[in-house]
């Protein structure tokens, strides 16, 4: 079989491709015709937005969108809509785990998060916190937690918190390592009690240089962009011109590179245990779904009370007329009468609703 495959082939080469001395190498190859290997492909808007994206609407002054996602359907919303970034944030603490703060949420809980976001989301460039307690000992645990991220979390990068020596010293080793990394400073939520709460940086001269100062050393760390959050902005705006490298803000005003927001609260899903049920300040909503999903719940159990869901039209599966009758002789038979009754009372009551 393989000598007339051959036979076929060479057949063929003479035949149809006399000037090309390589073409049975090229038909029995999958290696392009002008590449050594095949390499990176051109993006296009169906394709994994990547660092080069990034840097390139930066460069063209494109603002950059991101939104966080903790789970599968976020994930794909996040994916349809075509956010720039998805990330898949510690807040998942907060939001979906019920703490008040970020601090108990384990690296374990985060991975499953990571892993479900990146089955949904198959564009945005993926980002996963590392979470408190998981970098803070030694550059090698963060580079440990790092890698964790990326290969059993499936993310392209990650974020960090904080400006201290100790974290930029981490942000560096974890880019040597070759992770991108996303720097964090103003309010960073993991630092609140040396914060003394979720408060707002940058307010006085000391702290708003502060911020441009340690965002400067996040990129010469490395840093492929900073999260600004929670401060003026004008300081944010300091930090934008001050860097090569964009500016993420939440809570920051609008002279960041880009923006980013939590998935619940710009839904108006629902709202973080310690804002009191109230809305960050700082946060839009672009739709009431925690008031829709209230209002479907309260729907449903007032249906399923009163006994009008579900009816024939979310009945949908059916036995015919002869089956039935055949099957209430077999209830008889095995002697229950009850059971009999009740199937054709059913069976009634279910054809009468359908005229």
């Amino acid at each position: 079989m393989f000598s007339s495959l051959c036979k076929t082939l060479r057949s063929s080469s003479v035949t149809k491709r006399r000037d090309s001395p390589h073409s049975i190498l090229r038909w029995l190859s999958n290696v392009p015709e002008n590449t050594v290997y095949g390499g990176p492909k051109p993006q296009n808007p169906s394709q994994r937005v990547t660092l080069i994206n990034i840097r390139q609407k930066h460069r063209n002054g494109e603002p950059i969108t991101m939104v966080t996602a903790y789970d599968y359907p976020s994930a794909v919303h996040l994916d349809t809509a075509g956010i720039d970034v998805c990330l898949v944030g510690d807040s998942a603490s907060m939001v979906v785990h019920g703490h008040d703060t970020t601090l108990p949420i384990t690296l374990d809980e985060m991975l499953v998060h990571c892993r479900a976001v990146a089955r949904g989301a198959k564009r945005p460039l993926l980002v996963g916190d590392l979470p408190f307690g998981t970098y803070e000992s030694s550059t090698q645990q963060a580079v440990d937690t790092a890698v964790r991220v990326l290969k059993e979390g499936g993310m392209d990068a990650i974020k960090l918190e904080g400006g201290a020596p100790s974290r930029i010293t981490a942000a560096k080793g974890i880019v040597e390592a070759g992770i991108a990394v996303i720097g964090h400073v103003g309010l960073t939520p993991q630092a609140i009690s040396v914060l003394g709460g979720f408060r707002p940086q940058g307010r006085n001269i000391d702290s708003a240089v502060k911020v441009v100062e340690t965002s400067m050393a996040l990129q010469e760390a490395g840093c492929f962009a900073v999260v600004l959050e929670c401060v003026p902005p004008p300081v944010a705006a300091a930090a934008t011109s001050a860097l090569q490298i964009p500016t993420i803000g939440i809570g920051a005003g609008p002279f960041c590179s880009g923006q980013v927001l939590v998935y619940h609260d710009l839904l108006g899903m629902l709202q973080h245990p310690h804002h009191a049920k109230v809305t960050p300040k700082f946060c839009k909503r672009y739709a009431h779904v925690g008031e829709a999903i209230d209002k479907a719940l309260s729907e449903y159990r007032d249906e399923v009370t009163s006994g009008a869901f579900p009816g024939a039209a979310h009945s949908p599966y059916k036995i015919g007329a002869a089956d039935t009758e055949g099957f209430l002789q077999a209830l008889e038979k095995l002697g229950l009468g009850d059971a009999a009754s009740a199937a054709a009372d059913a069976a009634s009551k279910m054809e009468a609703q359908m005229k």
